[in-house]
């Protein structure tokens, strides 16, 4: 497992790109031509990031590149534009994006352009496309020449902010005063939260222990359960980790199992459970009868090693929280967590190739899919059950204009009032903006079975 962002950027702070070699660009640019051509994400993109290279330091060199390049690949398409007589063949992918990593250091101005330009020549021959390579050299000197006629961006909001016009719109359009705040915080790299396992120690001890490895963690009393480090650090150099006592969960994710106001002996419901998080975290909480299921049997096997290092106990299931099926014989729940699948848009600034594998048409998708589970996971609702709703999204179409949909369509639900540090109210429900608290962005209602 590794912390994405903030450990990138902590360990090639370090680096020099001289010592980067073309392995390593050849593997970014790969990565970045699997999201932005088909469709991958950049978590399964750069699943096999290991086996390509030995060394953690280039490792982390090639996911912090992605992320910088997704994050502004809009103004990086357009300088390149500017620098390029003709596109460059489809057949040449590669080297286009190895052009994109360069521009975004040569912006950066981090490392010597003259290391930069020099490896980015050599990974182009080792892409096969030594023909190219004085192209790419002339491409990168010229930058440099006119850096300050290219820092001058044309006065586009999805240039300026780096995402696509449709989600901009969008985001405008559900918040017009926030908008710009929000696309700002989904650029801001993102902190590492851990979320202490308290049946197996506090989290004063555990900032403790932290410590004596010489890795700084902040309390605070918003988030009981919580810890911000300081600096985003690999989990392997996270001491405790692997004895379970604790594990990586943003703070607005934190929010769920406490939403849920739990007591011992109640049964449970989580209708979207993978990878694990809340699912533990509501097992941390109190001495429940947990069932979670989700519907993609690749994704079983990580709840259950989440819930077996941590020492928790609960029943995990394959069934579709959407379809009605019947998993568990007809039984009713307490209290039921739904983690509906969405949009991700919350999460931008941890997940920036999000902003470019989501259509303008799969909201509409997500919604009927959110609308089919609410249905379905109502009808396993105890009377005088809570039901907790939970999405990372910001679009209001996933959030309080569902929840205010399903409140038309049933009488017997009624709205609670949930206690959120530092949240909008959207009337039903609660939305935790991107970059909140630091957090990121959630969205959360709850609904009481009358």
């Amino acid at each position: 497992m590794h912390i994405q962002t903030g450990a990138d950027d902590a360990s090639a702070s370090r680096m020099s790109s001289g010592e980067i070699g073309a392995a390593a660009r050849r593997s970014a640019a790969r990565a970045l031509s699997d999201v932005l051509d088909s469709g991958r994400s950049l978590t399964d993109a750069l699943a096999g990031l290991s086996a390509a290279l030995d060394s953690s330091r280039d490792r982390a060199f090639v996911r912090r590149l992605c992320n910088r390049v997704l994050r502004d690949r809009p103004a990086l398409e357009w300088r390149l534009s500017k620098l390029l007589r003709k596109r460059l063949p489809r057949r040449a992918r590669e080297v286009h994006f190895l052009l994109l990593c360069a521009l975004d250091q040569l912006v950066e101005d981090r490392e010597p352009a003259r290391a930069v330009v020099h490896a980015t020549v050599a990974a182009t021959r080792a892409a096969g496309h030594a023909h190219l390579a004085g192209m790419v050299n002339a491409v990168l000197r010229n930058h440099q020449r006119r850096a300050d006629e290219l820092g001058r961006l044309p006065d586009r909001a999805s240039i300026r902010l780096g995402y696509p016009d449709w989600l901009l719109d969008r985001i405008r359009a559900d918040w017009p005063e926030q908008w710009q705040a929000i696309a700002e915080a989904g650029n801001r790299p993102p902190p590492t939260w851990l979320r202490v396992n308290q049946r197996r120690a506090a989290v004063g001890e555990i900032v403790e222990r932290l410590a004596e490895s010489g890795i700084e963690g902040h309390q605070d009393a918003r988030f009981p359960d919580a810890i911000r480090l300081e600096r985003s650090v690999a989990v392997a150099a996270l001491p405790g980790f692997s004895e379970g006592l604790f594990s990586i969960q943003d703070a607005g994710a934190q929010t769920a199992a406490r939403l849920l106001d739990l007591r011992d002996g109640q049964r449970v419901l989580d209708a979207c459970a993978a990878p694990g998080g809340k699912s533990a975290h509501i097992l941390e909480a109190a001495d429940v009868e947990l069932t979670a299921i989700d519907n993609d049997a690749q994704r079983l096997p990580r709840i259950e090693e989440n819930l077996r290092r941590l020492g928790l106990n609960g029943r995990v299931a394959l069934a579709d929280a959407a379809s009605g099926q019947d998993f568990d014989a007809g039984a009713r729940y307490d209290r039921i967590l739904i983690d509906a699948p969405c949009s991700a848009t919350g999460v931008m600034r941890r997940h920036p190739d999000v902003r470019w594998l989501r259509r303008p048409g799969d909201i509409e998708g997500n919604t009927e899919t959110q609308r089919r589970i609410l249905e379905s996971a109502w009808s396993r609702l105890e009377p005088g059950g809570l039901l907790v709703y939970a999405s990372c999204s910001i679009l209001r179409a996933e959030n309080c204009e569902q929840i205010r949909a399903f409140i038309e369509r049933n009488a017997d639900a009624q709205t609670v009032e949930l206690d959120i540090a530092d949240c909008l109210p959207t009337n039903p429900g609660y939305q935790i903006l991107p970059g909140s608290l630091d957090r990121d962005g959630f969205f959360y209602a709850g609904l009481r079975r009358l």
